[in-house]
């Protein structure tokens, strides 16, 4: 999959996308996570001109776009606009820490239990097009360790793995065995965004 840098802001209907640190050797790093909560361009909510955000699609699907320059036009026409892409880099923000703070307290299994949950929300399907190389990418660790993670989760009756796909079999037992990471991002994004998902 592709990494790229975006000119055009998006707003998911069905992709889910990674926002990605890219480090000198090639390796990435999950940051944060967009589906159709929100948007790509959260720099150009403030005005900038180009983002340095660099941006994965994990899931594909649909978008609707919007130039640059239309989005910035439109952020200074329409205050309803303007103050709903407010909450969202609000809400944004919120999932960058909590998944700083995560990524340090937590474990791999807990970690992993969050990121499909997070992702399945986003999806609307339990069955996920991904693969352990990528999950390994995404969570900063080998894909050894992160096949570890996984088959504790499959032994518990959580997950099915199958060929680049990762299937939820029980969505209540997976957010028992998350962190509560993924109950905290789910609530800041229902406080700023109220009407994007139950």
């Amino acid at each position: 999959m592709p990494i790229v840098r975006s000119a055009i802001s998006s707003f998911p209907t069905a992709v889910v996308v990674s926002v990605v640190a890219v480090y000198s050797d090639g390796s990435i790093i999950e940051m944060a996570t967009i589906g159709r909560e929100g948007c790509t361009a959260m720099q150009a909510v403030f005005g900038a001109r180009t983002s340095s955000a660099r941006l994965l699609v994990q899931i594909p699907g649909g978008a609707a776009k919007m130039s640059r320059a239309a989005f910035t036009r439109t952020m200074g026409s329409m205050p309803s606009f303007r103050n709903l892409m407010y909450a969202y880099f609000q809400a944004f923000l919120d999932q960058v820490l909590v998944s700083v703070a995560c990524n340090g307290a937590h474990s791999l299994k807990e970690r992993l239990a969050r990121w499909l949950l997070m992702m399945r929300d986003r999806a609307d399907d339990d069955a996920l097009q991904i693969t352990q190389t990528l999950l390994a990418e995404m969570l900063g660790v080998q894909r050894p360790t992160i096949s570890n993670a996984a088959r504790e989760l499959e032994s518990a009756g959580l997950i099915a793995r199958g060929r680049r796909q990762i299937t939820i079999l029980d969505r209540p037992g997976l957010t028992e065995a998350s962190c509560e990471c993924y109950r905290l991002a789910r609530a800041h994004i229902a406080f700023h965004l109220p009407k994007t998902y139950a």
